[in-house]
């Protein structure tokens, strides 16, 4: 699981989100991690805490990985389809 990667990775600033797919019996679905970059001294880590002007930037960067995976399952490659789409929602 140590070579997992993302198949997508949105950024913006400091705020990343990486994008994951999971193979399920109904298709691929998708998960969604989110970090914060910084410096330490002159090595770069990555945190998964957030600071009040972190916010806004976390819900562009959601909104950017949200609609990469709706895209992703339109073109049939994600699997996923909303409650709408799958006539379960009204």
């Amino acid at each position: 699981m140590a070579n997992n990667k993302p198949v997508h990775e949105v950024r913006l600033g400091a705020v990343k989100a990486a994008i994951w797919a999971n193979d399920t019996k109904v298709g691929v679905r998708h998960g969604v991690t989110f970090q914060r970059l910084y410096k330490d001294g002159e090595e770069w880590k990555t945190t998964d805490s957030f600071g009040r002007d972190d916010l806004p930037l976390i819900a562009k960067v959601a909104d950017m990985a949200h609609t990469w995976i709706f895209q992703e399952g339109k073109n049939g490659n994600g699997g996923e389809r909303s409650e709408t789409e799958s006539g379960n929602g009204s």
